[in-house]
Parts: structure tokens; sequence; C-alpha cells
């Protein structure tokens, strides 16, 4: 089967019901994305389709097909990507930084589609696991992103 993945079209031999985290992983060799539950409840796994985010460690590759699947390690290709990843440096955001790859997707994700997100789009996207807790400095970053108010208008209730 061939996908079409940062840019590239590869061609991989998993069977179609194995989980596209696990060709990206395994066969492809990209240890970015990473395995955190399983289930598509925390996020590690987060990819980009199409520019949108989703849980790869659930979604089986034959449901890929001919869309564009992007990785963290390309990510910084992405005009969005690159200003996500630069503001996440700048920031400091990261602690043990397990599940910041898949944080970066999300908001990716979200600032392709909403360049203006308030503090409630924010939150709603942003349903990503962490657990050194740094909710606070990824809202607030997305928003610098942004250019909104949207965190601190949320650290004044």
């Amino acid at each position: 089967m061939k996908l079409k993945i940062n840019g590239k079209s590869v061609d991989v031999q998993s069977g179609p019901d194995t989980p596209l985290l696990w060709v990206i992983r395994d066969e492809l060799g990209m240890t970015g994305t990473k395995f955190g539950c399983g289930i598509a409840q925390c996020g590690a796994c987060s990819v980009l389709l199409d520019g949108t985010v989703q849980r790869s460690c659930v979604l089986p590759v034959s449901a890929v097909g001919d869309s564009e699947v992007t990785t963290i390690e390309d990510i910084e290709n992405d005009p969005v990507g690159k200003r996500v990843v630069e503001a996440w440096v700048d920031k400091e955001v990261p602690q043990c930084g397990y599940c910041q790859s898949g944080q970066v997707m999300a908001a990716t994700s979200l600032l392709k589609s909403n360049d203006k997100p308030t503090e409630d789009d924010i939150t709603a996207a942003m349903t990503n696991l962490c657990r050194c807790g740094t909710y606070n400095a990824i809202n607030d970053t997305i928003a610098s992103i942004a250019g909104t108010d949207a965190a601190k208008a949320g650290d004044a209730q």
C-alpha cells in the first residue's frame, strides 16, 4: 500500500488494520509520534491528516487513503507548524516533553483552521493530556501565536 507521509510517497507492508502509529514508528522509523494510551484519549500519537489532527493509535492505515499524513518530523515545513514550534521553544513550554509532539500537532491543526482562537476555542481543541500539567503554558503560547489575549482573560477568572 502507498501512503503520502511528510510530502513523500512511501510503500508500506503493514496489514490494512495496523494502526497508523505503528506504521509510522515501526515500519518507517519515525519515533517522534508517541504511544501513550492506545485508546485515542491522551493525544501523544497525534498526527495531521490533510491538516487536521488525528489520533494515529486507533486509525487503521487503510483509512488514510490518499490523505497527506504529517508527523512531528515534518511539522516545521508547514508555515503554521513552524510558528508553533518556534513559540514552543521560545516560551519553554515542555517539561518532560513526552506529550509535546502531540500538543504541537493539535495546536497546529487549531491555528490552521482558526487563526484567532478564543479561550474557549483553545480549550475545546487542546484535549491532549499532559502529566506535567503544562496546560497554562500551552494555552498562553497558542494565544500569543494568534495575537489574542485569550489565555490572559482566563487567568483573570
